[in-house]
């Protein structure tokens, strides 16, 4: 009996050896695939109103930043109220922005290689539309400001330069919440004369000349854009306060003219990198540096727009890691990075288009896109660690969907981007699915296919989310932590 219990002990110690053996060779391989879980129960993507008004957002000042509250703006305008209207109209739109994009983008390079030396600064044809996005209504983000005293909501776009609000006496403008920008009511209001430095700036953070004559003594600007929208009026300075930061002799444009689905807002914020730009302008102030950590969701979260470079009131989990900017003179305003690599999983990619690349990170476009062959890699490499889920249609310009409507959570492979200089950003696992249909029956792989291989790539706002993104303009550089997004 003895030997017969030891027999049945030293098996039953075998047995348990082998199970932590087994235990130990599963996590090891789970952590070699490097996945994350989605809970798709706690998304709760049902359709949700939207407020009657667009109520200000808030602001602070804190260890000599100032921290603006960002809405998307849906927040305040947007009339559809199915999810899947919504969903659908968005990526539409979204398609249409990348290809007005990508246009602007060929027609500078092609006037850039046709102009003639000169000691005169480049057209910036590339311009992002100054809309940006917000004639398409894709993924807008807004803040509040003050300017000459007066409250105003604008929308935030890394992409223009130029910042502007709509002005009384106003000729033809669109329905916005807050009142009209009145000049005569601001002591501080100053139009920009004809012939001055700031006048000439015009050509490169619009690529369009201030219009000046005889009898115009002001200089006035006039953009209008493929998409049908415009704005004309007059180039002008005034006090803009941010939070508690006051900047004397801002300069503007005063809309007197302008047409857009501009949601409801007063206008625009120029955060591009002309001399015009917001972040130009605050240097003194702000140093050149400005990051944003965007809202995850349409309607009832926050994120936040943090100008300055003190790094102590971010609430990142992880170090900053930097990348360089990429300076182009064909599209002096974009901000432009170096794509050396993409791992799904752990796996590195291997694409017949080489690493190296040049890709725009855009605050305005949605889903991120590649070029065909690096697409069709991703893709694939996608597939091969998400099996075995039920296959739905394409949705849009989104290609490989999934059926989840069983499942109350789901392993998602990590997507990992890398930069020039080892700069290594894990998409978070919100920012991986697009949900297509709220019940989960339609979630989508959140990339899409550019149409050409000589078109540039986009990294969207979709796959930034809970990603502190860090914007040093003076120092020419870009970096990411994680970060879960929000105001408080």
């Amino acid at each position: 009996m003895v030997e017969v219990r030891a027999n049945k002990s030293w098996y039953s110690s075998w047995f348990h050896l082998l199970l932590l053996l087994a235990a130990s060779a599963a996590a090891s391989s789970c952590h070699g695939e490097k996945k994350q879980v989605l809970p798709l129960r706690e998304l709760q993507l049902g359709d949700i109103k939207t407020s009657a008004k667009c109520l200000p957002q808030r602001s602070r000042r804190v260890n000599g930043a100032t921290i603006l509250e960002m809405k998307h703006q849906s927040y305040c305008s947007w009339s559809t109220k199915s999810r899947e209207d919504r969903a659908w109209k968005l990526l539409a739109l979204d398609n249409a922005r990348v290809s007005s994009l990508q246009s602007q983008i060929n027609d500078a390079a092609m006037s850039y290689s046709a102009e003639k030396p000169s000691s005169s600064p480049p057209a910036a044809g590339a311009q992002i539309p100054l809309n940006s996005g917000a004639k398409l209504q894709t993924m807008n983000y807004i803040v509040t400001i003050q300017l000459g005293g007066k409250q105003m909501t604008v929308m935030v776009d890394t992409g223009s330069d130029l910042t502007w609000v709509q002005c009384k006496p106003c000729r033809s403008c669109y329905t916005q919440e807050d009142p009209l920008f009145d000049p005569a009511a601001s002591p501080s209001y100053q139009p920009i004369p004809c012939n001055s430095s700031m006048c000439d700036s015009l050509q490169m953070a619009t690529g369009v000349s201030g219009a000046c004559g005889a009898d115009q003594p002001s200089c006035n600007y006039a953009l209008s854009y493929r998409d049908g929208s415009y704005t004309n009026g007059v180039l002008a300075r005034d006090r803009i306060d941010l939070a508690a930061v006051p900047v004397r002799g801002f300069v503007f444009g005063c809309g007197e003219s302008n047409q857009g689905m501009f949601g409801g807002t007063s206008g625009l914020m120029g955060l591009g990198r002309s001399p015009l730009s917001l972040v130009s302008q605050t240097i003194p102030e702000f140093g050149g540096v400005f990051s944003y950590c965007l809202p995850t969701r349409e309607f009832d979260s926050s994120g936040s727009l943090i100008l300055g470079s003190d790094y102590s009131v971010y609430k990142n989990s992880t170090p900053v890691v930097y990348t360089r900017m990429i300076t182009d003179p064909q599209q002096a305003s974009f901000y432009f990075l170096n794509l050396t690599g993409i791992s799904i999983g752990g796996t590195a990619l291997r694409s017949s288009t080489q690493f190296n690349t040049q890709v725009l990170i855009d605050s305005g476009t949605v889903i991120t896109r590649l070029v065909p062959s690096l697409y069709k890699t991703l893709r694939d490499e996608f597939l091969r660690h998400f099996s075995g889920y039920p296959p739905a249609p394409g949705y849009s310009i989104l290609d490989t969907c999934f059926d989840l409507a069983g499942y109350k959570e789901v392993d998602i492979p990590t997507i990992r981007f890398t930069f020039d200089g080892d700069a290594e950003v894990d998409v978070d696992v919100n920012g991986v699915l697009y949900f297509a249909k709220p019940d989960a029956s339609q979630v989508c792989l959140a990339f899409a296919s550019l149409s050409y291989e000589e078109e540039i790539g986009i990294i969207g706002n979709y796959q930034q989310k809970n990603l502190r993104v860090v914007y040093d303009t003076v120092g020419s550089k870009v970096g990411f932590a994680e970060e879960t997004c929000g105001y408080s």
